[in-house]
Protein backbone atom coordinates (compact mmCIF):
# COMPACT_ATOMS: atom_id res chain seq x y z
CA UNK A 1 0.00 0.00 0.00
CA UNK A 2 1.43 3.63 -1.04
CA UNK A 3 1.44 6.61 1.30
CA UNK A 4 -1.22 8.13 -1.35
CA UNK A 5 -3.43 4.80 -0.30
CA UNK A 6 -2.70 4.69 3.12
CA UNK A 7 -5.30 4.94 5.68
CA UNK A 8 -5.81 8.50 7.00
CA UNK A 9 -4.77 7.90 10.65
CA UNK A 10 -1.37 6.59 9.33
CA UNK A 11 -0.73 9.74 7.81
CA UNK A 12 -2.00 12.07 10.94
CA UNK A 13 0.97 12.98 13.64
CA UNK A 14 -0.16 11.47 16.83
CA UNK A 15 -1.35 14.14 19.61
CA UNK A 16 -0.06 13.55 23.25
CA UNK A 17 -2.76 12.20 25.34
CA UNK A 18 -3.96 14.34 28.32
CA UNK A 19 -4.63 13.29 31.56
CA UNK A 20 -7.65 11.78 31.92
CA UNK A 21 -10.19 14.31 34.78
CA UNK A 22 -10.43 11.66 37.22
CA UNK A 23 -6.56 10.93 37.17
CA UNK A 24 -6.12 15.11 37.31
CA UNK A 25 -8.33 15.29 40.58
CA UNK A 26 -6.87 12.01 42.19
CA UNK A 27 -3.36 13.74 41.90
CA UNK A 28 -5.15 16.91 43.86
CA UNK A 29 -6.76 14.63 45.98
CA UNK A 30 -3.46 13.25 46.80
CA UNK A 31 -1.09 16.05 46.99
CA UNK A 32 -3.88 18.12 49.45
CA UNK A 33 -4.28 14.56 51.62
CA UNK A 34 -0.04 14.67 51.46
CA UNK A 35 0.01 18.00 52.74
CA UNK A 36 -2.85 17.53 55.73
CA UNK A 37 -1.13 14.30 56.80
CA UNK A 38 2.90 15.04 56.23
CA UNK A 39 1.93 18.67 58.57
CA UNK A 40 0.78 16.36 61.03
CA UNK A 41 3.18 13.64 60.96
CA UNK A 42 6.34 14.10 58.79
CA UNK A 43 7.46 10.77 58.85
CA UNK A 44 3.91 10.06 57.50
CA UNK A 45 3.96 6.86 54.86
CA UNK A 46 2.66 6.33 51.18
CA UNK A 47 -0.10 3.85 52.76
CA UNK A 48 -1.22 6.33 55.74
CA UNK A 49 -1.46 9.40 52.75
CA UNK A 50 -3.47 6.96 50.46
CA UNK A 51 -5.34 6.19 53.10
CA UNK A 52 -6.27 10.10 53.42
CA UNK A 53 -6.44 10.50 49.83
CA UNK A 54 -9.01 7.98 49.48
CA UNK A 55 -7.15 6.11 46.91
CA UNK A 56 -5.41 2.53 46.60
CA UNK A 57 -1.73 2.55 47.37
CA UNK A 58 -0.81 1.39 43.89
CA UNK A 59 -3.06 4.44 42.45
CA UNK A 60 -0.69 6.54 44.49
CA UNK A 61 2.44 4.86 42.82
CA UNK A 62 0.82 5.60 39.80
CA UNK A 63 1.00 9.33 40.06
CA UNK A 64 4.53 9.16 42.79
CA UNK A 65 7.43 6.81 41.85
CA UNK A 66 8.07 6.49 45.85
CA UNK A 67 7.92 9.53 48.76
CA UNK A 68 10.40 11.14 48.12
CA UNK A 69 9.13 12.24 44.57
CA UNK A 70 5.91 12.84 46.38
CA UNK A 71 7.38 15.19 49.15
CA UNK A 72 9.23 16.57 46.15
CA UNK A 73 5.65 17.53 44.46
CA UNK A 74 5.35 18.98 47.88
CA UNK A 75 8.30 21.37 48.34
CA UNK A 76 7.55 22.74 44.91
CA UNK A 77 4.10 23.56 45.04
CA UNK A 78 4.84 25.07 48.48
CA UNK A 79 7.52 27.24 46.95
CA UNK A 80 5.52 28.29 44.57
CA UNK A 81 3.56 30.06 47.23
CA UNK A 82 6.23 32.01 48.51
CA UNK A 83 7.39 33.20 45.45
CA UNK A 84 4.42 34.24 44.76
CA UNK A 85 4.16 36.15 48.12
CA UNK A 86 7.77 37.75 47.74
CA UNK A 87 6.17 38.49 44.19
CA UNK A 88 3.09 40.39 45.28
CA UNK A 89 5.05 42.55 47.77
CA UNK A 90 5.21 46.15 47.11
CA UNK A 91 8.74 48.04 47.02
CA UNK A 92 9.14 50.14 49.87
CA UNK A 93 10.94 50.83 52.81
CA UNK A 94 13.37 47.80 53.21
CA UNK A 95 12.79 47.10 57.08
CA UNK A 96 8.62 47.27 56.66
CA UNK A 97 9.17 44.58 53.40
CA UNK A 98 11.09 42.66 55.22
CA UNK A 99 8.62 42.89 58.08
CA UNK A 100 6.11 42.60 55.83
CA UNK A 101 7.45 39.32 54.05
CA UNK A 102 7.96 37.83 57.02
CA UNK A 103 5.01 37.59 58.71
CA UNK A 104 3.36 36.31 55.22
CA UNK A 105 5.53 33.62 55.44
CA UNK A 106 4.72 32.66 58.12
CA UNK A 107 1.12 33.10 58.11
CA UNK A 108 1.78 30.46 54.71
CA UNK A 109 3.85 28.36 56.61
CA UNK A 110 1.66 28.26 59.77
CA UNK A 111 -1.03 26.28 57.69
CA UNK A 112 1.03 22.94 57.17
CA UNK A 113 3.80 24.35 59.67
CA UNK A 114 5.28 20.71 59.89
CA UNK A 115 5.45 20.14 56.29
CA UNK A 116 7.06 23.44 56.08
CA UNK A 117 9.63 22.20 58.46
CA UNK A 118 9.91 19.39 56.46
CA UNK A 119 11.09 21.09 53.61
CA UNK A 120 13.89 23.52 55.45
CA UNK A 121 14.62 20.52 56.97
CA UNK A 122 18.91 19.41 56.64
CA UNK A 123 17.60 16.55 53.85
CA UNK A 124 15.67 18.71 51.86
CA UNK A 125 16.72 22.08 52.16
CA UNK A 126 19.09 21.78 49.05
CA UNK A 127 15.69 21.13 47.03
CA UNK A 128 13.89 24.20 48.42
CA UNK A 129 16.40 26.84 48.18
CA UNK A 130 16.20 25.35 43.84
CA UNK A 131 12.68 26.02 44.57
CA UNK A 132 12.82 29.09 46.08
CA UNK A 133 15.46 31.06 43.83
CA UNK A 134 12.33 33.88 43.03
CA UNK A 135 11.88 34.85 46.78
CA UNK A 136 15.65 34.13 47.31
CA UNK A 137 16.15 36.96 44.40
CA UNK A 138 13.68 39.26 46.05
CA UNK A 139 15.12 39.21 49.71
CA UNK A 140 18.40 40.12 48.09
CA UNK A 141 16.80 42.51 46.08
CA UNK A 142 15.34 44.06 49.43
CA UNK A 143 18.90 43.95 51.07
CA UNK A 144 20.27 45.90 48.17
CA UNK A 145 17.74 48.40 48.24
CA UNK A 146 18.23 48.98 51.83
CA UNK A 147 22.20 48.80 52.01
CA UNK A 148 21.51 51.84 49.15
CA UNK A 149 19.24 53.40 51.50
CA UNK A 150 20.98 53.14 54.74
CA UNK A 151 17.87 51.71 56.55
CA UNK A 152 19.68 48.06 57.11
CA UNK A 153 23.49 47.24 57.82
CA UNK A 154 26.54 47.69 55.58
CA UNK A 155 28.92 45.88 57.31
CA UNK A 156 28.05 42.81 55.64
CA UNK A 157 28.17 42.02 51.94
CA UNK A 158 24.81 41.49 50.60
CA UNK A 159 24.65 37.98 49.19
CA UNK A 160 26.08 36.97 52.39
CA UNK A 161 23.21 39.27 54.26
CA UNK A 162 20.47 38.23 52.50
CA UNK A 163 21.44 34.58 53.13
CA UNK A 164 21.37 35.58 56.59
CA UNK A 165 18.25 36.64 56.71
CA UNK A 166 16.82 33.42 54.66
CA UNK A 167 18.58 31.47 57.78
CA UNK A 168 16.69 33.58 60.59
CA UNK A 169 13.38 32.90 58.65
CA UNK A 170 14.08 29.15 58.75
CA UNK A 171 14.80 28.96 62.05
CA UNK A 172 11.66 30.46 63.13
CA UNK A 173 9.27 28.60 60.44
CA UNK A 174 11.18 25.24 61.44
CA UNK A 175 11.68 25.69 65.81
CA UNK A 176 9.42 28.05 66.89
CA UNK A 177 6.21 26.40 68.71
CA UNK A 178 3.22 27.22 66.23
CA UNK A 179 0.72 27.65 68.60
CA UNK A 180 2.17 30.81 70.10
CA UNK A 181 0.71 34.19 69.62
CA UNK A 182 4.15 35.74 69.78
CA UNK A 183 5.55 33.67 67.19
CA UNK A 184 4.73 35.92 63.74
CA UNK A 185 6.30 39.09 66.04
CA UNK A 186 9.63 37.00 66.93
CA UNK A 187 10.22 35.95 63.24
CA UNK A 188 9.97 39.72 62.63
CA UNK A 189 12.23 40.39 65.19
CA UNK A 190 14.46 37.65 64.53
CA UNK A 191 14.89 38.92 60.88
CA UNK A 192 15.11 42.72 61.07
CA UNK A 193 17.46 42.09 64.19
CA UNK A 194 20.00 40.26 61.81
CA UNK A 195 19.36 43.01 59.31
CA UNK A 196 20.97 45.09 61.55
CA UNK A 197 17.98 46.79 63.61
CA UNK A 198 18.33 46.87 66.99
CA UNK A 199 14.88 45.70 68.88
CA UNK A 200 13.81 49.97 69.70
CA UNK A 201 14.36 50.56 65.47
CA UNK A 202 11.96 47.11 65.53
CA UNK A 203 9.52 48.32 67.52
CA UNK A 204 9.89 51.98 65.87
CA UNK A 205 9.39 50.21 62.53
CA UNK A 206 5.88 48.70 63.62
CA UNK A 207 4.70 51.36 64.93
CA UNK A 208 5.37 53.50 61.89
CA UNK A 209 3.34 50.81 59.72
CA UNK A 210 -0.17 50.22 61.65
CA UNK A 211 -0.82 47.77 58.75
CA UNK A 212 2.23 45.41 59.80
CA UNK A 213 0.46 45.72 63.82
CA UNK A 214 -2.64 44.95 62.42
CA UNK A 215 -1.37 41.75 60.25
CA UNK A 216 0.35 40.58 63.12
CA UNK A 217 -2.74 40.81 65.33
CA UNK A 218 -4.64 39.12 62.54
CA UNK A 219 -1.92 36.05 62.46
CA UNK A 220 -2.78 36.20 66.34
CA UNK A 221 -6.56 35.56 66.00
CA UNK A 222 -5.63 32.41 64.00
Amino acid sequence: MTPLTAPAQTLLPSLPSRPRKDAVANRAALLQAARIVVSRDPGASMDAIARAAGLSRRAVYGHFADRDALLGELIRSGAERFNAIAEQLDDGDAPATLARLAVRLWREAAQVRLAASLALDDAHVTATAAALRPLRRRILSIVRAGQQAGTIRTDLEATLLARLIEEAARAAVGRLDAPSADVPAIAVKAVLGIAGLSWRETLAVLAAHPELEAELEEQDAH
